[in-house]
Formats: structure tokens, sequence, C-alpha cells
């Protein structure tokens, strides 16, 4: 029998209108029962040889998923990023690929500006001190004296780039891909902003041609004491080499949702300067419910228009 995978970590089947619906048709629900991104290997398991559409998270999605799962027909990805998807296989094993890139947008955005000025602030310093007993007078320093420095300017990136001008922050640009920016964001060559920017947030997609966007070389160009924001994707940034910028000073600090391998165990754990967190950057409430919604909907039209489900 025909059945449906939900590969994502998190997903709220039960109040989702348009899986129901497909459940009430008779279509089985294989869903991820892992907790976390699942592997090649256990993308391959879950889809079996009977499943014709999935709801995809960030797995690795290849061609050897692709030839191994040969009734597959749609992947509708809970969120905007396809990197994680080899497209051309897609193509030529016949597979429908759609994705939600409206729906996170806002919730990224929000996280890229609440990890800004959690560091601005020394929200996490502080904290920390007022638990071991101590009262500090710790001193931060104002977004609206800072001059950021947005890498791509997407549907995250515009959003970051108004939210920061909304608190008085001068607001520096670059993308290769934008010709008119918003208002009073500046483009300007990747090179002159990342000299001049004091913090620097990345919002660009992952490819060959950003793999360590930000590496040994870009730090060493940055402003001391610069601070990079990363709610993008990991790849975007060479880990190791920003943990050597961390150490040394070059970078006052950074902020990173996102990283080259997930569960992330490398040597920014060690960085007292470095604020990490768990890929969370769509898991708001109001974006979540959206976004699964969304690739459902995504799910129901593609098999309809792939002649294997019914209209109605």
């Amino acid at each position: 029998m025909s059945k449906l995978v939900i590969s994502t970590s998190s997903f709220d089947m039960e109040n989702n209108p348009h899986i129901q619906h497909l459940v009430r048709k008779g279509m089985p629900v294989a869903a991820n029962s892992y907790g976390r991104k699942i592997t090649e290997d256990e993308a391959i398991a879950l889809l079996g040889n009977d499943a014709v559409g999935m709801i995809a998270g960030i797995e690795p999605l290849t061609e050897r998923v692709f030839a191994s799962a040969r009734n597959l027909k749609v992947i509708s990805r809970c969120g905007s990023g396809l990197d994680s998807v080899d497209l051309a296989a897609a193509k030529r094993h016949g597979i429908t690929v759609l994705n939600t890139p409206e729906a996170p947008a806002q919730a990224v955005a929000e996280l890229a500006l609440a990890l800004i000025l959690t560091i601005l602030r020394r929200i996490c310093e502080t904290d920390k001190l007022v638990r071991a007993g101590q009262w500090p007078r710790t001193q931060g320093r104002l977004l609206a004296a800072q001059r950021v420095g947005i890498i791509g300017l997407g549907r995250v990136g515009r959003r970051v780039a108004r939210v920061c001008q909304a608190f008085g922050a001068d607001v520096v640009a670059h993308d290769s891909y934008v010709t008119n920016s918003p208002d009073e964001v500046e483009l300007i060559p990747l090179e002159k902003l990342l000299a001049e920017a004091d913090i620097i947030t990345l919002h660009v997609t992952y490819d060959a041609d950003t793999h360590h966007l930000l590496n040994e070389n870009a730090f060493a160009r940055m402003k001391r004491g610069a601070i990079v924001i990363n709610t993008a994707r990991g790849g975007l940034i060479d880990e190791t080499a920003l943990a050597d910028a961390l150490n040394s000073g070059q970078l006052a600090a950074a902020a990173l949702d996102v990283f080259e391998q997930e569960p992330y165990h490398g040597p920014l754990l060690k960085c007292e300067n470095a604020i990490l967190t768990s890929h969370v950057g769509s898991l708001a409430r109001e974006s979540r419910q959206r976004m699964e919604i969304e690739a459902a909907e995504n799910l129901l039209q593609g098999l309809i228009e792939a002649g294997v489900m019914k209209n109605g």
C-alpha cells in the first residue's frame, strides 16, 4: 500500500487538516521516530519502496535515496532551504520538489535580532554571574550605534534590515542577485561589508559558491571586535576558523543556530563568547504552524497533480 513519510523531527499531524484529510482517505503515514535529523540511510529505510509523498526536513535527499524510493512522486520541504535535496537527481526520477519559503522567514529574522541583542547586552554572561551569586554592572552596547552588514537580502535578510533600522542601526548589505535595495539600505561589495560592519549576519542560500563564505581570510578582513550571526545554513561558515577568530579576540562574539554537522560537537562548544542554538530558527509556534500547514497543502496538491490522489 502507498504511504506518506514525514521525516522532519517535529510535526503536529493531529492538528494539520491536510494530513488528516489524507489519513481519512486511507493513506498511512510513517513518521520520524528519532527526534533529530535523520541520515541518508535512515531516509532510505523510512521511505522504503512504497512512499509516494514526503514532508521533508533537512536530511540528505540524494540520488541514492531517490533510486531506492522508486514510487516517490512529491517532496514537500517544511521550510525554505533546498540545499539538502539533490534537485537534479529528483528531476531525473520524476519527483516534484516543493518548499515553504515565506512561512519561516519572520521567525528566523526575529531569532537573528534576538541573538544580536543578546550579544550586545551581554545577557548570557550576566545571567551566569547572577546565578553564581554576583551582581555585575555589565555594560553592553547599543544596536543603534552599530553598522549592521547583511549578507543576503531575501525574505529573511530584508526583515532583519527593517528591524535593525527600527532600532536606529546603520544597515548595509551585499547580495549578488539584488539590484534594488530596501529603503535606506546601501548595497556594497562583500569586501567593503566585511571591512566596515560591526555586526555581520548571514541570510544567503548554501551552495558550492557560498561554501565557507566566511573563512579564515574573511575573518581576518573583518573589523577587530566584530560580531558574526548565522541563522541561515551551517556550511556558510568554516567553524574551526571561526573558533580560532573568537579565541584570538579578532571577533568579539558569534551566535550560530546552524552547523555543518548537526547535532553539533565541534570546537565552538569551548568558546565562551559564542552562543549556540539547536537549529530552532523556524520554531516559533505561529510560524511553525503556518509552515507545517503550507507543507502539507503543497504535498496534497502535488499528489493530486501527479495523479496519486483525486481532488476533493
